[in-house]
């Protein structure tokens, strides 16, 4: 056996169960492959359900946890998301655990100010934020059944830099709804250390994506590049659910990781300078 404070013990999530939204794709499929080749037992969800079944044949494949694909939801309401809890327990390998949610799905709007219109906000906010809200909720009593003082249940969400400090570009609705999964996962974590539940969030850079794709229409590669030297990669995003879904993450609840390559170390550098 190893040693209690040895990475392999303090960083251990196989044989957790993870529901992984937006797991087909982008961030998602990182933190996915991230536990499953983690030993974790991992079920994906997004809107692309070819890509969502691709994904776990390949993960699974790859082992030596495995992956599943749920069918696709409209997490933006609430039925989807309960459609998405319904799924999961029914769902022959499911054993009546889920250890982990990683809230992940999202999407984004980018239009001047002008003209921007309602129809982003309604977009942004129902997926963005309502999503976690009503996911989380449909899901507790499978987190909760779970949960315990030593190894609490854990959920995940995937919020932004840009919910820190707004960004360059016209994504009016992207920045704010990003700023509240930030404060609703302050929100979540207050109310549900009773319940043995840590509730974290992280806030990613730049990682390569089908979303962050958008953002090279109002910027040269060399501009986006974080101070680090490189975009954020499968490793980064993996490394940081993991840590908040191991046991050396047990302690830690209501906080938002920033994972950005120094992208707000090197702005905050330059306000100083300014």
């Amino acid at each position: 056996m190893p040693s209690p404070l040895a990475a392999s013990a303090l960083f251990d999530v196989s044989q957790k169960h993870a529901l992984v939204t937006g797991g087909g794709r982008g961030i998602g499929l990182m933190i996915a492959a991230g536990l499953v080749q983690s030993g974790a037992n991992v079920y994906i969800v997004s809107r692309d359900s070819r890509a969502t079944s691709e994904a776990a044949a390949s993960l699974s494949a790859q082992g030596p946890g495995s992956c599943v694909a749920l069918p696709s939801a409209d997490l933006s309401t609430d039925e989807g998301c309960r459609a998405v809890i319904d799924a999961l327990k029914q769902h022959q390998l499911f054993q009546g655990k889920l250890h982990i949610l990683v809230n992940n799905s999202g999407t984004s709007w980018g239009e001047p100010f002008e003209s921007y219109p309602d129809k982003a906000w309604d977009r942004n906010f129902h997926l963005n934020v309502r999503a976690v809200f009503n996911l989380v909720r449909a899901a507790l009593p499978l987190l909760q059944a779970c949960a315990t003082k030593d190894d609490p249940s854990r959920v995940i969400n995937v919020g932004s830099i840009a919910g820190i400090v707004p960004q360059a570009w016209p994504t009016y609705a992207y920045d704010t709804a990003k700023a509240a999964v930030h404060h609703l996962t302050t929100k979540l974590a207050s109310e549900f250390c009773e319940k043995c539940i840590t509730v974290n969030a992280i806030a990613p850079g730049l990682v390569p994506s089908k979303m962050s794709e958008q953002l090279r229409s109002y910027a040269s590669d060399d501009a986006l590049v974080p101070p680090l030297q490189r975009v954020g990669a499968a490793g980064d995003m993996a490394g940081a659910v993991i840590y908040l879904s191991s046991r050396a993450g047990s302690w830690v609840t209501g906080t938002t990781l920033v994972v950005d390559g120094g992208a707000l170390a090197g702005r905050n550098s330059l306000s100083a300078k300014l």
